[in-house]
């Protein structure tokens, strides 16, 4: 089966002024040759530090970012090609629920109002409009009575499930959800989390959920994909990568998760990271992650590992690791 959203070796490069008179001239490589596939009723999560290049590759897909070089295709369709009518029809079955809440919705707007705001912009009429609103007010949990309140009114998770019904509204078939509960507390991210997965199981939806937490991801999504500084260093199923993750940075991403078990923490050596995120606009040469891999040979300095494959599903980008895991 074809995926319903194919990335292609995607590059977001930015031209940035530097110099004390801005008389010179570098870029930075936000995303810088990944390939992301989803299939339908599939999660895949991209997950790394801030700065890794996650958001930016959601926002290329939503037509937010510039795409320097590679292919978006969604449903089969090339993005780039797309006129603006062509845009408009895609919107439809691709959405976005983003971090902030707050800022996702317009303050003087009562819920149904905001909820009824995609509607609108695609010419559904009115009747049909608040019959649905009051239905997707119930799909996400949201009382009759709080359709003519405001933002303001409502608890941080409440006002995420406004966004989400939103999002909900056109009946897409993928939602990116760009770091949907980091800003909401621990006790309400699980109440948000279960929600999705419910609504996925319900609708059929397909998501591309980006967090910087792994922790976040364990549970709702079928693969992972790990990013540093622009690039995929690691992608498979999410059980086999978090049972057996194999590139370095991804062991120390699983060794900051807190173990419910305050008796099984001795077990696991947490994995400190020396030194900051390399710039992407000076990365290293060679491997991304060279200059803070524990790991690291005086080779790794020399050229960017490849993915390679440790299995079926599982690849992975490390000239340490890779040769000894697919040798056996």
């Amino acid at each position: 089966m074809s995926p319903l959203l194919q990335i292609r070796d995607l590059k977001v490069h930015f031209p940035v002024r530097t110099g004390r008179f801005g008389g010179s001239q570098s870029v930075v490589k936000a995303v810088d040759g990944v390939s992301i596939s989803i299939h339908a009723n599939e999660t895949v999560a991209i997950v790394g530090e801030s700065g890794c290049g996650k958001s930016t590759t959601g926002n290329a897909v939503l037509g937010l970012a510039p795409v320097t070089a590679g292919r978006i295709e969604f449903q089969g369709q090339d993005l780039a090609s797309l006129d603006a009518a062509g845009r408009q029809a895609v919107w439809r079955d691709l959405q976005v629920v983003f971090q902030d809440p707050v800022s996702a919705l317009n303050p003087r707007r009562t819920i149904a109002e905001s909820i009824a705001e995609p509607l609108q912009i695609h010419g559904v009429d009115r009747a049909r409009i608040r019959a649905r609103v009051d239905e997707l007010m119930g799909l996400v949990g949201l009382n009759p009575d709080q359709r003519d309140r405001r933002p303001g009114a409502l608890s941080g998770g409440q006002r995420q499930r406004v966004v989400i019904a939103r999002a909900l509204a056109l009946s897409p078939r993928l939602i990116i959800c760009d770091e949907p509960v980091s800003a909401l507390d621990v006790s309400i991210q699980s109440q948000i989390l279960n929600l999705l997965m419910r609504l996925q199981r319900e609708l059929g939806l397909s998501y591309l959920f980006i967090a910087h937490d792994l922790s976040v991801v364990r549970h709702i999504a079928d693969r992972v994909a790990v990013m540093y500084l622009g690039m995929v260093v690691e992608e498979g199923p999410a059980a086999m990568v978090f049972a057996n993750p194999v590139h370095p940075y991804t062991e120390a991403l699983l060794s900051a998760i807190p173990l419910p078990d305050p008796t099984l923490r001795h077990r696991r050596k947490r994995i400190v990271l020396e030194g900051d995120l390399p710039s992407p606009m000076n990365p290293p040469s060679g491997c991304p992650f060279v200059t803070r891999c524990p790991l690291a040979e005086p080779a790794c300095g020399e050229a960017r590992p490849p993915l390679e494959a440790i299995s079926a599903e599982h690849v992975v980008r490390c000239r340490v690791r890779v040769p000894a895991v697919a040798g056996g």
